[in-house]
């Protein structure tokens, strides 16, 4: 199990479609950073750590395309060999690729989940996230529902 770097997205897509506590049944310590944290709000679980990336430099260069949740998260998980980071956005993730780090997003996270039959209900897992205005390909959809079968 593997440490993990959550951006806001992932945090809040889940929440909004009753998945959250699938985060701790995958990898044995979550981190937010407090920027991200912020954009979570109230519903932030309280297994989340939160911790701080201490290279300002980096966040820096990187909220000049990035907003500085993804700027810092990726900045977080730089500082964490080994761990996985689950960002959505995709200048974020071009962004996290092209700097030799280990990605996935809240798509990845819930077959992950899927597939260990950790979600509940996954028969509706594709429509509970259109329900919730989490944009994805149809191409997406269309895995989703074969892993759900």
């Amino acid at each position: 199990m593997k440490i993990v770097i959550a951006d806001a997205s992932c945090l809040i897509t889940l929440d909004n479609i009753d998945e959250t506590t699938l985060l701790p049944k995958l990898y044995t310590q979550i981190f937010v950073t407090p920027e991200a944290a912020v954009e979570v709000g109230d519903s932030l679980p309280a297994w989340v750590q939160q911790r701080s990336s201490s290279n300002t430099s980096l966040i820096g260069q990187l909220t000049a395309n990035l907003e500085i949740g993804e700027a810092t998260s990726i900045a977080l998980a730089l500082e964490i060999p080994g761990c996985l980071l689950i960002i959505d956005e995709k200048k974020g993730r071009r962004t996290a690729a092209q700097l030799g780090l280990e990605i996935t997003g809240t798509i990845g996270i819930v077959m992950e989940g899927i597939e260990k039959g950790l979600v509940d209900s996954p028969e509706t897992v594709v429509q509970r996230l259109e329900q919730a205005g989490f944009r994805f390909s149809e191409t997406l959809k269309s895995k989703m529902r074969k892993t759900t079968t």
